[in-house]
């Protein structure tokens, strides 16, 4: 009887692999998230552009990806949702790289919008996952312990290679790449700064993720995450002090990318440079912030007194 339970299960193991390989994330997004509808923009793609320097942005229409290059391989930042793996990879090219150069992956936060590729991208590549600890076990199941929106998978498992902490130096080739742990919008949520010299000048470049509030996130009655609100108020505040002259950010919305970016003229490093509409808006989500936790304090002091 062991024999032939031995056998069944060698014969069913290949169905099941492939199965799992064929699921459909996208898909399964409706059970995950009843109600949700994917905006229109994060399907679109986008023509790949040059930022500064060895960074470029090789994402789509609002979901961003960043590839900085280098002699000795190529470091690549966020993915988009399932399947941009082929706007990625064609982006890549058209710019005169190889996806297969990609040496080390990156995400700024483990929502499914931003790393539901890295996985495929890993077993394509080759490329070593990196991420700060808190972001590892979440980026490991798929966003099942995600304390916002998990419970279930939202997007495939990707194995962490390294874990990095705040102020840690990624060095590949010439790239010496820093980590900034800005937590709040998720618990491991990252930035990675570089200097980038062009023409004389050198620029604090900013790959900025933003402390956004998704909605339904709770900062002090029945917290998304204990210490979520010290959290985000940890990151404005050093963001705001941080030296910054050229920034964008995980969705082109969130930096006025297309405020900024005209593909009809020539290359110039000062597209991007806008030292004071980083403060700004770090500031504006930190009013934004300070008004919820004020609707959340009045609610916790009406259920007291109820």
């Amino acid at each position: 009887m062991a024999y032939l339970l031995a056998i069944a299960l060698t014969l069913l193991a290949p169905a099941v692999a492939q199965a799992s390989e064929t699921v459909s994330y996208n898909d399964k997004l409706k059970e995950a998230l009843p109600g949700f509808e994917m905006p229109a923009a994060w399907l679109r793609s986008h023509p790949p552009f040059r930022v500064v320097g060895n960074v470029y942005g090789v994402g789509g229409f609002d979901l961003a990806t960043y590839l900085i290059t280098s002699s000795e391989g190529h470091i690549l930042i966020n993915t988009g949702i399932e399947g941009s793996i082929d706007d990625i990879s064609a982006n890549i090219d058209a710019l005169g790289y190889d996806i297969a150069d990609v040496k080390i992956l990156l995400s700024m936060q483990s929502h499914f919008d931003h790393t539901a590729d890295l996985a495929r991208i890993k077993e394509e590549t080759g490329a070593k996952m990196y991420a700060t600890a808190p972001d590892v076990r979440v980026l490991e199941d798929g966003g099942f312990s995600d304390p916002h929106f998990g419970g279930l998978e939202t997007f495939r498992p990707i194995k962490v290679d390294r874990v990095v902490r705040d102020g840690e130096v990624i060095e590949l080739g010439d790239i010496k790449l820093t980590v900034h742990y800005h937590p709040g919008h998720t618990e491991g949520s990252s930035s990675y700064g570089m200097k980038v010299q062009e023409n004389g000048k050198t620029y604090n470049v900013l790959i900025a993720n933003m402390g956004t509030i998704n909605p339904g996130k709770k900062l002090l009655v029945e917290p998304t995450y204990p210490g979520v609100s010290e959290d985000f108020a940890t990151t404005y505040r050093t963001q705001k002090a941080m030296p910054v002259d050229i920034w964008v950010a995980a969705h082109k919305s969130q930096y006025g990318f297309y405020y900024k970016y005209d593909r009809s003229k020539p290359y110039s490093p000062e597209t991007f440079a806008d030292p004071e509409g980083f403060v700004e808006a770090v500031t504006k989500l930190e009013a934004m912030y300070r008004v919820q936790l004020q609707q959340e304090a009045k609610e916790r002091e009406a259920a007291v007194s109820n």
